[in-house]
């Protein structure tokens, strides 16, 4: 097991079908932190209103996550727009698990950074609520479909992992600026709070 400084660890969506529960197991069984943060959207509460897909492997994450933080590892959630109830407990622990709206990362140089999911300054997101659900039900249509073009990749003996989701945010050229723009918001929000930069 590699031992590292801090996690970073975003987007799980646990109960979802697109939730990579076995890929997130494997990358814990590698790896071991004193700090694990957990950047948003780890549970999908959107989604599970809509019918819960919930694994064996989904399982095992969260009894992973709860046996580290008892056993030392200092974990931090920060929840997402998906996971967005979980803000109603800020500052309590689960589990060993503290829950906060926002945290601060000290790296071993000195430097500090702000943890957040980042749907605050995801304009959608925050002002459009329908069109957000909306989105998400589209996203969660391109995910399938990029789940059975990753099986045929496989069937094929095609080289590597393909985002299909990916491909279609890097050819709209909205989408590039929105992400662009996204990104200098985020970052100016983190230089005005005197961070030397922004996990999100």
């Amino acid at each position: 097991m590699t031992k590292v400084r801090a996690i970073f660890i975003s987007d799980v969506h646990l109960g979802t079908r697109r939730c990579q529960a076995e890929r997130l197991l494997e990358f814990l069984r590698d790896y071991e932190a004193d700090y694990l943060y957990l950047l948003g959207d780890i549970v999908d509460l959107w989604a599970m209103g809509r019918g819960i897909h919930w694994t064996p492997a989904q399982n095992t994450v969260v009894q992973k996550l709860l046996k580290r933080a008892r056993h030392g590892m200092r974990v931090t959630l920060v929840p997402g727009n998906h996971d967005e109830a979980l803000r109603e407990y800020e500052d309590v622990s689960f589990g060993h698990i503290r829950i906060a709206r926002a945290a601060v990362h000290h790296t071993a140089d000195g430097h500090r950074y702000l943890l957040i999911h980042g749907d605050a300054f995801d304009e959608i997101a925050r002002y459009h609520r329908v069109l957000s659900l909306i989105g998400d039900h589209g996203y969660s249509a391109l995910m399938n479909l990029n789940q059975l073009m990753s099986r045929l990749r496989r069937a094929l003996d095609l080289p590597g992992h393909w985002s299909l989701a990916g491909a279609v945010k890097r050819n709209l050229k909205r989408a590039v600026v929105y992400v662009r723009d996204y990104e200098l918001a985020v970052a100016r929000h983190a230089a005005e709070q005197g961070f030397d930069g922004v996990i999100c």
